[in-house]
């Protein structure tokens, strides 16, 4: 970035706390977000920013419920939201992202059950935020979530929500599992594990109806990571949908050779015969 561009992104911070230029300084820095390195810092260390940014998203909790969002309000939030992940995804500042306990201001747009586009919208953008944080395979990331009420959140929208929602909230699922606490987390006591493992069947039999290749790769590789656990391993053989065992998705896997042989590892896992895979030799030959 140049001297005059980087002149001018300071501006644009230090206008994020005047009321009056707030909203036109959101608009600009998040385009710039990616076109600025040191954007998270600067963020973070300016006098006033992340409370200006924080105050952006306590504005509108009054529209959550009865839900009276905007299509204007929501891009506003959104803007916000956008140079908070921003902050997440940084390596200088990451940690202070969290020491601050900032996400846990994104979990009541999480929380919100409307399906118009403006709550869509800002579901989305805010799991864009936790994406962003588990994405850095950080394990204090990881043990931060654990304390909070993500994963009933994301199982939430991994239900109920668009497509696209579905996919971010089930890779953060995902990346809790990957998790060596994690995975021991959801595994430690049967209600959790039933909790993610009900959600993943019913999520398999909506993609019968409505096949998602994306979709089904986070939700295949969340079954085969709860296989590494022992009692999960057990659970799973009474329960896995059957959609996954009697080659339903076969063509589509027939296009995704890694998750196709994830399938095959799980099912092999579970000692689960499935004529229509077996054109891959099992795990490990």
């Amino acid at each position: 970035m140049s001297g005059g561009e980087d002149s001018h992104v300071h501006q644009l911070v230090m206008e994020l706390t005047d009321p009056t230029k707030r909203e036109s300084a959101l608009l600009e820095l998040s385009k710039k977000r990616e076109a600025s390195a040191d954007l998270a810092p600067i963020l973070w260390t300016s006098f006033g920013t992340v409370a200006a940014l924080l105050q952006e998203i306590i504005s509108i909790y009054p529209l959550l419920w009865p839900p009276a969002l905007t299509a204007h309000a929501s891009n506003r939030v959104c803007n916000s939201l956008a140079l908070l992940q921003c902050v997440a995804s940084h390596p200088d500042t990451r940690s202070l992202f969290l020491a601050a306990h900032i996400p846990l201001f994104l979990y009541p747009f999480l929380n919100t059950v409307s399906k118009t586009r403006p709550f869509e919208y800002l579901r989305l953008t805010s799991l864009g935020v936790i994406g962003a944080l588990v994405k850095m395979d950080d394990p204090d990331v990881i043990n931060f979530l654990l304390q909070t009420e993500i994963i009933p959140l994301c199982l939430r929208i991994m239900e109920t929500g668009s497509e696209l929602s579905k996919t971010v909230a089930t890779f953060v699922v995902q990346k809790i599992l990957l998790d060596t606490n994690g995975l021991a987390y959801i595994c430690a006591a049967a209600e959790r594990f039933y909790a993610v493992s009900n959600v993943l069947s019913n999520m398999v039999k909506a993609l019968v109806q409505a096949p998602s290749p994306r979709l089904l790769k986070h939700v295949i590789r969340c079954y085969l990571r709860l296989s590494d656990n022992q009692r999960a391993r057990e659970a799973l053989r009474g329960c896995l949908p059957k959609a996954l065992q009697d080659g339903t998705f076969a063509k589509i896997l027939d296009d995704d050779p890694t998750t196709k042989r994830w399938l095959v590892t799980l099912l092999y896992a579970l000692d689960v015969d499935n004529a229509p895979l077996t054109s891959l030799p099992p795990p490990g030959q």
